[in-house]
């Protein structure tokens, strides 16, 4: 197995874009190959494109090969879609780090896209029940926030966490994304602004959810061999993990313990041979409030329970134990299903790199995580990522 690196990529900017997404794919692309100045479209062999619902929000199938058209790719080793909800970018990132790392491609593509917003919100939200399982959970009215709020009652009874903990997360994170032009959300807030913010699926307020977003991005990944002939920054995949249990919500082991996500974890650090203390910056899946406070427990920087005091301590936050979601997040940047984790990737390697704003720029960061969850929190997928 080849070691692999990504040498560069590119992004749009997040949120409720006039953009088509045609128009979405386009813009990332060219900021991806503007990115390098010596890799051009007939290099790339591979393309994996990572997108949830385009046949429900842009009304289209098939979309590897419309992606590899708009860009001017002739993809010859491997094309293919992935298609895991919120984690479908970080599948088509997995999915071309194995393409690379076994020798099926040379350089590929990872590519994530999600139009969300629609003329009607009403069909926007209806499209968020077929995460869940549409003869059951679906068709409940289980979707995202009813789910998610579940979760942040029982841990709230479970170990006293409170509405203010939750709400530290959401100030935490805008003041990061207020300082990331790609973000949707450039505003800060105040505790008191999310208790106020309109009430979705109690506990959880507006502000405690991420936002229906556009948008598109992209990393070229190299046989770490290769990686210096593009970049002299290139930016390593040390290790990963993944793992999943059930789907039906009433199958779920537990509200307040992930368990894929503890094994998601112990997998990662064991296939990059680092443990929680060697992590500078963690991209967490923050879909909500509460999912960033049960990840700090699972990771392993406080005891299980102790989430929301771990927030309240100021730890996560650039100077603390571990900067969580420099970026903004999802809370802050938006959450478009296929591009988020390829988001991720892209930012944590201009962090490496030293080319984010000051103030949200994490000195000296050699080893970074990034995380996301899928459905009813039943499937969790990690990427390690090393200067």
């Amino acid at each position: 197995m080849r070691k692999v690196a990504i040498v560069g990529g590119g992004a749009t900017r997040c949120g409720k874009r006039e953009a088509t997404w045609r128009d979405l794919v386009q813009e990332a692309g060219k900021a991806m190959f503007d990115s390098l100045s010596n890799l051009s479209p007939k290099d790339v062999d591979s393309l994996i494109v990572g997108a949830a619902q385009p046949e429900r929000s842009a009304f289209q199938a098939h979309v590897a090969p419309m992606v590899a058209e708009y860009l001017g790719i002739t993809p010859r080793k491997v094309l293919a879609r992935t298609e895991l909800m919120c984690a479908s970018g970080q599948a088509a990132i997995r999915y071309a780090y194995a393409c690379v790392s076994s020798g099926l491609s040379d350089v590929a593509v990872a590519f994530g896209v999600e139009k969300m917003y629609m003329p009607d919100m009403a069909e926007a939200q209806t499209n968020m029940t077929c995460v869940l399982d549409r003869e059951w959970d679906g068709v409940n009215g289980l979707s995202a926030p009813p789910f998610f709020a579940m979760t942040a009652q029982r841990h709230m009874y479970e170990f006293g966490t409170t509405k203010e903990q939750m709400a530290l997360v959401s100030v935490k994170n805008h003041h990061y994304s207020s300082l990331n032009p790609l973000a949707q959300f450039q505003k800060e807030v105040t505790v008191e602004d999310v208790l106020k913010s309109l009430m979705i699926s109690p506990p959880l307020q507006l502000l405690d959810c991420s936002g229906i977003t556009d948008g598109a991005a992209c990393v070229i990944l190299v046989p770490a061999e290769d990686a210096k002939k593009y970049t002299d920054t290139p930016m390593y995949l040390a290790g990963s993990g993944q793992a999943n249990i059930g789907n039906a919500v009433g199958n779920l082991a537990s509200l307040t313990d992930w368990v894929p996500l503890r094994m998601a974890v112990e997998e990662a650090f064991k296939t990059a041979h680092i443990s929680s203390d060697d992590i500078d910056i963690a991209e967490l899946h923050d879909c909500f409030t509460i999912s960033e406070i049960m990840e700090y427990e699972a990771f392993g920087w406080c005891e299980r329970g102790k989430g929301g005091k771990f927030i309240e301590e100021g730890q996560p936050y650039i100077g603390g134990k571990v900067a969580v979601n420099p970026r903004g997040g999802l809370l802050g940047c938006g959450h478009p299903l296929g591009a988020t984790a390829i988001l991720q990737a892209l930012d944590i390697m201009q962090q490496f790199r030293g080319e984010v704003p000051k103030g949200r720029y994490v000195e000296g960061a050699k080893t970074a995580v990034a995380h996301n969850l899928s459905g009813p929190a039943n499937v969790h997928s990690i990427m390690v990522y090393s200067r």
